[in-house]
């Protein structure tokens, strides 16, 4: 099922009750759970952990059963303001077909988290239309800028505008990050969509991806090999995605390996392979992904790329 009505969850607010619960990997350190409460409590939220988020199989968080069992839980408690996904990992993509989300229909609530979790945010929003949003897990903590990210689009209802970049690192001159890159320059205007690459690429064909026509497409990756991220990219060129699309804004491709060879070739060149015959405004370098100092970007949301400027502007607020 695909929605076409787009729909916003209420803002969070002291007291919130927030499900915090693992749907892919293990949570390997038990702190991490008492962390991420406190996180919660840090925020004047009041944490509600899910029975199985401490367990274990293998990498995943527990079974099969006991994680959509968490999830379809946590999506059906009415009295629930968000889900935060305490990690990321592997797992959602294994559950993701027996999760309903009629409960979440009836209910709206803030849904938040990144990397694996892209696969759930992407597909909640395909089917209800409700706006998702693609931020930091619970066990990492936030640095005082992914902070003030995080509460400036999860608890005021009016549009956040143009996000600023991180301060740089204090005493760099000319400093690599932050730093956003054009790739084509130009303006583009429509609403969020994206995440993990490598998770966009897993859901085609399975009926989950929210449609991509006149989105502001948005990418983030880590670990993989660029020739890897070059393949993915074929797959949605392939796929007829990226000739949909609007903009491009490209996150943070951390912890990439590269080819140093006589052949290697750089994240630039490969983006534009697949960019530049589009024609549309792009560029790559914006505090999504597997940073520290990171965007919550609301999927859904109203956005401006300014490729040239190096900007994404958010026109539309993301809660109501």
């Amino acid at each position: 099922m695909t929605s076409t009505q787009t729909t916003r969850p209420a803002r969070l607010t002291p007291g919130a009750r927030v499900a915090l619960l693992a749907p892919s990997g293990a949570v390997l350190e038990r702190d991490d759970l008492d962390r991420s409460a406190e996180l919660c409590r840090a925020l004047s939220l009041e944490p509600v952990i899910m029975p199985s988020a401490h367990k274990r199989l293998g990498y995943l968080a527990g079974s099969d059963a006991d994680r959509l069992d968490d999830l379809q839980q946590a999506l059906d408690d009415a009295s629930l303001g968000a889900l935060w996904s305490v990690r990321g990992g592997f797992g959602v993509t294994r559950i993701l077909r027996r999760v309903g989300f009629e409960g979440l229909a009836r209910n709206p609530k803030v849904l938040l988290g990144f990397s694996d979790i892209t696969a759930l945010l992407l597909a909640a929003h395909a089917a209800t239309g409700l706006v998702t949003h693609h931020g930091p897990v619970a066990r990492n903590g936030l640095t005082a800028f992914a902070r003030e990210r995080l509460e400036r689009v999860l608890f005021d209802p009016t549009p956040a505008g143009k996000l600023p970049l991180p301060p740089p690192r204090p005493g760099v001159v000319v400093p690599r990050e932050p730093r956003v890159v054009p790739l084509q320059s130009g303006v583009a205007d429509g609403p969020l969509l994206g995440g993990n690459l490598t998770l966009i690429q897993c859901l085609i064909g399975t009926g989950t991806l929210p449609p991509f026509k006149g989105v502001i497409l948005f990418l983030e990756e880590v670990g993989e090999d660029l020739y890897r991220v070059d393949r993915c990219l074929a797959h949605l060129r392939d796929a007829g995605l990226l000739d949909q699309v609007a903009g491009v804004a490209i996150g943070q491709f951390s912890d990439m390996k590269k080819d140093t060879g006589s052949g290697a070739r750089s994240l630039h060149e490969v983006l534009l392979d697949y960019l530049e015959p589009l024609g549309i405004p792009a560029a790559y370098g914006f505090p999504i992904g597997h940073v520290d100092d990171q965007w919550t970007v609301p999927i859904g949301v109203r956005a401006r790329l300014d490729a040239s400027a190096g900007t994404l502007t958010l026109l539309e607020g993301a809660v109501a």
